[in-house]
């Protein structure tokens, strides 16, 4: 026990009214082995609360609490007095907080006599539990429960104190409600502003030196943001890339950071280079590395349940551009549509870059791609998923992967080679096409938008006679409750098709623009002297296999290859209309 702390602010105007036992029991007490329990708790709402003040609030700091309760225990002779501390934690959880837990788990072993505490609220701030514990556990386990500024002991169930305990509990609780709200109005005005409300700083990024509030790129974790995406680009999944790393040993996030001395709410793992799936996909999954702050990304429903849960995308906010990106933005995106396609790794292992990337062009349906142990490179193949789980619904759409390898990369050859020499006559060619193709869409897409939100209003004025008619007695409420759960549903369906409509609209506007960023693919790619999986990757969206052709006696069969941002490119076409 520390005999160095001060006890000068205990003051004599804050006692407590003991009742003392008679002598004999008093003497009993005093010679019992069990220990006297003095628990402290500080929350960060406390801290915070002093700070917003100005002030560093003596009376409830974690020093000065444990300077009241030994001074209170040697006074009034209590024996074996041992702290149990709960630094940074909430009031209204019990189940969380360590010290507590420990403390519970000397008292259900029988080690614990008498608990003390500063103040009821100390103890917590749930006032049913808290009932709960002082009421039934410590009487149960015969422990006796002092409180020392609400001057509560429960040796003396029968002091006006003890009857009004259970009214500060109320109290204490509403405080907690009411900190709890100020804390929920200022994160959401800060969030809605703009400010960063996560104090961890993801991996990749570090506080700037002279300004904590602004994050700056870690070169060395950034390459390694990087890598991960290269290696998504290059059609590895999740797991692969965890393993490739740990194989590599490169440090883990939280690894890293504590080699940095950079605070982490994670425990260090007990192998630094062990990389877990759910890690890779946080990263592949982070708008922050496109340089945006994102708010309100998770949500608790209550001050009594802490558990976060994520927040759907349309209500979370996302502010662009507020500090440097270590990912592209089309990057970025490609690799959100691969990870929608991801698929199950093989149980040889091996993979194929086309993957998810390859459907029939009848049932439209995914190619499975197959492979045994036993299979050379040259016999692994595709199949229709329809036709493999049913075969009467769709015809055999079967291609070797390495004849559709070579379609593919001999029709990217060409595409690359005509933009690179006639960069001009493309651009004019596509813009006509892709002209054609928008004004053509949008006008469905159009017409579409009005039928529904046309309906919307029809909805609305049924809802109101429906409303009218019930209200009249004209319908019943079992009636009435149906045909409005109709329209609600009906409506609520509308909308987001409304949402998803307008986003099309938008898509085929930008058309123009998404050619101008495919040109500038293609220009990283004019020395490119074999297909790799990340050239794949950022210029195919997909390919579609024709069934097989066998009518001439020779087996010969057609793929169409839909090219990211632009779709089908007729490549003879442009060929000709250029030699013309």
């Amino acid at each position: 026990m520390n005999n160095d702390t001060s006890f000068d602010i205990i003051q004599e105007s804050n006692p407590v009214q003991t009742v003392a036992p008679p002598k004999e029991d008093n003497e009993m007490l005093r010679a019992t082995d069990r220990i006297t329990a003095l628990y402290c708790r500080l929350s960060v709402e406390d801290t915070k609360e002093d700070k917003k003040n100005g002030k560093e609030d003596l009376s409830n700091s974690i020093q000065n609490q444990k300077a009241i309760l030994l001074q209170y225990a040697r006074d009034h002779r209590f024996p074996h007095p041992t702290f149990f501390i709960d630094d940074g934690y909430s009031g209204v959880d019990f189940a969380n907080r360590p010290g507590f837990q420990k403390m519970l788990a000397e008292i259900e072993a029988g080690n614990v006599g008498t608990v003390i505490t500063k103040d009821l609220s100390r103890l917590g701030r749930n006032s049913s539990l808290t009932g709960l514990y002082i009421n039934y556990t410590f009487p149960q386990n015969d422990v006796r429960y002092i409180a020392i500024n609400d001057h509560f002991d429960s040796i003396n169930p029968n002091s006006t104190d003890s009857d009004i305990a259970g009214i500060k509990n109320w109290f204490n609780e509403f405080f907690a409600k009411d900190t709890s709200r100020k804390i929920r109005a200022v994160q959401k005005a800060k969030g809605e502003r703009g400010e960063r409300l996560t104090v961890h700083v993801p991996y990749g990024y570090r506080k700037d030196p002279e300004d904590k509030t602004k994050w700056i790129i870690d070169e060395e974790a950034a390459q390694v943001v990087k890598k991960i995406f290269t290696l998504c680009m290059n059609g590895r999944g999740p797991s692969q890339i965890a393993e490739q790393l740990e194989r590599e040993k490169i440090l883990t996030p939280t690894a890293y950071k504590t080699k940095q001395g950079v605070k982490t709410p994670h425990t260090e793992p007990e192998n630094p280079y062990r990389w877990h799936e759910s890690t890779i996909v946080n990263i592949l999954e982070r708008k922050e590395y496109i340089g945006a702050t994102v708010n309100f990304k998770t949500y608790t429903n209550s001050i009594w349940d802490k558990k976060q849960r994520e927040n759907p995308e349309e209500n979370q906010m996302i502010f662009y551009n507020t500090h440097p990106a270590i990912i592209k933005q089309e990057v970025f995106d490609k690799v959100q549509e691969i990870r929608q396609q991801r698929h199950r790794r093989t149980a040889t292992g091996k993979s194929s870059p086309f993957s998810g990337l390859v459907f029939c062009a009848d049932c439209r349906q995914k190619l499975y791609y197959s492979t045994t142990n036993y299979f050379e490179k040259r016999q692994d193949f595709f199949i229709c998923s329809t036709h493999r789980a049913n075969k009467d619904k769709c015809s055999g759409h079967y291609i070797r992967a390495v004849v559709l390898e070579d379609l593919v990369w001999k029709h990217m050859k060409e595409v690359i080679s005509f933009v690179s020499q006639y960069e001009a006559h493309f651009r004019v060619e596509m813009e006509q096409k892709l002209r054609l193709q928008s004004e053509e869409t949008i006008k469905v897409y159009k017409k579409r938008l009005a039928q529904a939100e046309k309906r919307i209003g029809e909805l609305d004025r049924l809802f109101i006679k429906i409303y009218e008619d019930n209200a009249k007695g004209n319908l019943s409420d079992e009636r009435f409750a149906m045909m409005s759960k109709t329209y609600e549903d009906e409506q609520a369906q509308l909308k987001v098709e409304i949402v998803n409509l307008q986003k099309e609209v938008e898509v085929q506007e930008r058309q123009i623009e998404n050619l101008e960023q495919f040109i500038q693919r293609v220009r990283r790619y004019t020395t490119l002297t074999e297909l790799t999986p990340y050239a794949l990757r950022e210029l195919v969206k997909a390919v579609y296999v024709e069934a097989p052709d066998k009518s001439s006696g020779k087996r010969k069969q057609k793929v169409h290859i839909e090219y990211d941002l632009v779709g089908y490119i007729p490549v003879d076409e442009l060929i000709k209309a250029e030699q013309a």
